[in-house]
Order: structure tokens, then C-alpha cells, then sequence
């Protein structure tokens, strides 16, 4: 059984914590995401349950990098004890070669963000004929 008491601190960072965030120089929290292929995309899901995704939520393309920044806000409450991260997270990941990065789409639903980039048709291999110079 888990207790909903705070756990005493004992002047050690909570082990449980360290592994929640970009640790060890982090200022933003990690953000879980998957990567899948389905169909003709390259899928990328993040968590982000209680994010505006109209205001808090960026999605960047710059070369063959991807980047997810987003911001969870919090609420002051009387008497408040929380689980919660607030704060900023953000995830940036390296996207296979053959994504077509102009046809990008995002959708938020449930606390889940969805990026669909499609992939380009592969390249077929051929052989490059090699001339004798002066010929």
C-alpha cells in the first residue's frame, strides 16, 4: 500500500524524482514519449496530460531534428499537496532519413500528443557508370 503522506527529507534528492527528470543537470522534466512506423509514418507519442495544447505546446523541425516543447501550468490551491511536474519538458529525437519533414501533422487527445510524418518512397540503388577520362 502506498501512503499519501510525504515522504521525510533526509537532505537526498527522492531516488524516484531523479529518474523523472533530465538528470542530472536538468531544469525541465523528461518527457515519456514511442516511436513506431505505421502504415507509410513515422509516429511520435508524447504523454502530456494537463497541457493547453493551443499555448503550451511547440513542435519544431529544423533539418532532421524534431523537437517537442511543452509547459504544464500550475494552479495555486489552498492547502495543496501535489505529485504533480509543472513546469517546462521538452524532447527533441533525430528522425529517420526518409521522412518527408513538409507533410507533418500534430493532434492532441486525451493528454496524448500524436506527430505523423510520412515517409518518402525509397530510393532505388543503381550503379553509376564510370568513364575513362578523355574518351
Amino acid at each position: 500500500m502506498t501512503s499519501s503522506l510525504p515522504r521525510p527529507s533526509r537532505g537526498l534528492p527522492d531516488i524516484f524524482q531523479l529518474f523523472e527528470t533530465e538528470w542530472p543537470f536538468a531544469v525541465r522534466h523528461a518527457m515519456r514519449v514511442e516511436t513506431f512506423t505505421e502504415q507509410n509514418d513515422f509516429v511520435l507519442r508524447c504523454e502530456l496530460p494537463g497541457v493547453d495544447p493551443d499555448n503550451d505546446i511547440h513542435v519544431d523541425v529544423e533539418g532532421d531534428q524534431l523537437t517537442v516543447n511543452a509547459e504544464r501550468r500550475s494552479e495555486e490551491r489552498a492547502g495543496r499537496r501535489s505529485e504533480f511536474h509543472y513546469g517546462a519538458m521538452s524532447r527533441s529525437l533525430l528522425l529517420p532519413t526518409d521522412c518527408d519533414t513538409d507533410n507533418i501533422s500534430a493532434e492532441y487527445d486525451a493528454g496524448i500528443l500524436t506527430v505523423r510524418i510520412p515517409r518518402r518512397a525509397k530510393e532505388s540503388r543503381h550503379e553509376v557508370p564510370v568513364a575513362r577520362k578523355g574518351t
